[in-house]
């Protein structure tokens, strides 16, 4: 490998050059993947299971479809059971790094939402956007990167080696699905 090459996560190499000199093992950014995967994959299914279950703290499908609905979400029980279910397989889609682009725009996509109802409150929690945008980001950032190799995606033909492509088709379809659930609000 050329001195000045960098590292690409999506390749076996033994080692990877950086400009500065140093070298980085590539299991360095697997790890650090696997963490940031585990990190944003739990906490998203924890709040889903808060929807779905009550769990956590959580007011179940009653509580959030009523709140959903008073947002001005349609048909609110509906749209928490969406939500609920996003959050939770996406969340634990991440944290398996299974079908990570689909599992960072389930992300994406309801904290697209999130941050659309909670627009008004400013930046910082706990009325504003901050939260959403943090989550909304990871799951993008991992939408395309990929999950690394300490993920189920290693163990599926087409997914084996992540493309950028499949993250960018992921995000642009997590922004559409956004945006038309957006759309249907009072």
């Amino acid at each position: 490998m050329h001195s000045s090459t960098t590292f690409s996560p999506g390749r076996d190499t033994a080692l990877a050059a950086r400009k500065d000199g140093h070298s980085v093992t590539p299991h360095a950014y697997d790890v650090g993947l696997l963490l940031l995967r585990l990190a944003v994959g739990l906490t998203m299914a924890a709040h889903g299971a808060q929807k779905l279950f009550g769990w956590f703290g959580g007011v179940g499908l009653e509580g959030t479809g009523q709140a959903l609905s008073m947002s001005g979400y349609p048909q609110g029980r509906m749209m928490a059971l969406v939500a609920g279910l996003s959050e939770t397989l996406g969340g634990l889609g991440l944290a398996l790094g299974l079908l990570t682009p689909l599992a960072g725009a389930a992300v994406v996509g309801t904290m697209i939402n999130a941050m659309a109802v909670t627009w008004s409150g400013g930046f910082f929690v706990p009325e504003g956007i901050e939260y959403s945008l943090l989550m909304a980001a990871a799951g993008a950032s991992l939408a395309l990167t990929g999950p690394g190799r300490c993920a189920a995606d290693r163990f599926l033909p087409f997914l084996r080696h992540h493309r950028l492509a499949y993250g960018v088709v992921a995000v642009l379809f997590a922004a559409v699905v956004a945006g038309v659930t957006l759309s249907l609000r009072n």
